[in-house]
């Protein structure tokens, strides 16, 4: 079995899987479960003044017959008092000595405030610290929240003040709702941060009902933006990890949030960069021994692959991401149709008739039957009649013969020196 312990910044774990400081660790009942079901950590649900919170607060985007795509929520942070929240930290750390407790923690950008709370809650024997600056709702109109999370020039500025007074990791949560992440990560880099985690939720509205035409959710008829989260936001998590894992001024490890929801998810994001992982909306939706399927799962993929450990996996896939400037404009896939497994449903036929290249011809064959047929000097390689196929494996995406690789940023380079040897293919 391969070793699936992570050190994360200092802060050890029997496993990469944390749950996020979300609903699901909003008390040591829950935490303590979730560490019976064999969750490797917990990061507790935001600190602060207790607030006071709305109902209803929570709503599911469903999808083509799948519950819960994606999952949005205007709960807001502990609204339980600080002293009853870091009595049961201390009791459940006390119970699951070799299990991390991550505090997460959220208070006005001043400075003695910041001092203060983590000194207190340090005091009962959390392993590490999470700044929450990503919240999008309620507590960011308070100034606080993804208000903070915004802005740079706060992001390093707290990053600062928690790290004063902490002598235990600090980790800074990122909101993705801004224009460049890299950007807050650095901030955070230069505070002191002794890691980052993100994403946390994106800006959304659920949807509206048709029948009323109230919000989903609604409370007496009105509604507001939440936090938008699930399967559904992973390719936007995804992208922001490996923005930040390949920015080599970003030089602390990653905690991936987003969609994270099997075993896969969580290889993808560790590949990506991710050197933890923080699990919400699954656990929400089918409950904490769901964690058990992503250790095995992990497991038995690090085995398949003769890799002894975890955190040998982190960051693999990262030298392969790049800018668009960077791709071979002469590299060449082609689609093949598998007659023997195709059933004929046209759906490929429609999608590139309709919207794509025109490549793909009906054909009758000697018998009379029909049969559909991709013209490769036409196609251009743009997977959509493979994405558009409901049979695995009835569409193929054939590497071809390229031509001497040339890139983008290439191109522009022998356009502007022409003596420089490179030449350009059409």
């Amino acid at each position: 079995m391969a070793d699936l312990s992570i050190n994360f910044a200092g802060i050890k774990s029997p496993n990469p899987f944390w749950l996020a400081s979300a609903p699901p660790t909003n008390s040591g009942y829950q935490v303590q479960r979730a560490f019976e079901a064999g969750w490797g950590g917990a990061v507790w649900k935001t600190l602060g003044e207790p607030i006071l919170n709305i109902s209803s607060r929570f709503a599911g985007t469903h999808f083509n017959g799948q519950r819960v795509a994606g999952f949005n929520n205007t709960e807001l942070i502990t609204d339980r008092p600080l002293e009853v929240n870091l009595e049961e930290i201390y009791e459940t750390k006390k119970r699951f000595p070799n299990n991390p407790i991550i505090a997460s923690l959220m208070v006005e950008p001043e400075q003695e405030k910041w001092h203060e709370i983590v000194k207190r809650v340090e005091a009962v024997g959390v392993d590490g610290f999470e700044l929450n600056f990503g919240c999008p709702h309620g507590m960011a109109e308070r100034g606080m929240g993804a208000a903070s999370g915004q802005v740079p020039e706060l992001v390093e500025k707290q990053t600062m003040w928690a790290k004063e007074a902490a002598s235990k990791p600090v980790i800074v949560k990122l909101t993705p709702n801004i224009t460049d992440i890299t950007a807050t990560a650095y901030a955070a880099v230069q505070g002191g941060a002794d890691a980052i985690s993100m994403i946390n939720t994106i800006n959304s509205l659920a949807g509206v009902d048709i029948d009323t035409w109230n919000t989903i959710p609604h409370v007496a008829g009105k509604g507001a933006h939440g936090g938008y989260c699930g399967p559904a936001v992973k390719p936007i998590a995804l992208n922001m990890v490996a923005e930040c894992a390949r920015n080599s001024t970003i030089d602390v490890p990653i905690s991936g949030i987003g969609g994270i929801s099997d075993w896969r998810d969580a290889v993808e994001f560790l590949l990506m960069g991710a050197g933890g992982l923080q699990v919400c909306t699954a656990a929400m939706h089918h409950g904490f021994s769901i964690v058990e399927d992503m250790v095995d799962g992990l497991n038995n993929y690090l085995d398949d692959k003769s890799i002894a450990s975890v955190e040998d996996l982190v960051g693999k896939s990262v030298p392969r991401y790049s800018d668009w400037g960077d791709l071979d404009l002469n590299y060449k896939t082609v689609a093949r149709i598998n007659t023997d497994t195709c059933i004929n449903c046209n759906k490929c036929h429609i999608a590139c008739e309709d919207t794509a290249h025109q490549c793909i011809d009906m054909l009758k064959a000697k018998d009379g039957t029909e049969y559909l047929e991709v013209r490769e000097d036409d196609c251009v390689g743009c997977n959509l009649c493979s994405i558009v196929c409901p049979v695995d494996g009835a569409i193929d995406m054939v590497e071809m013969l390229s031509e001497e690789p040339m890139t983008w940023k290439e191109r522009e380079a022998a356009i502007n020196q022409p003596a420089s040897g490179i030449s350009l293919v059409k």
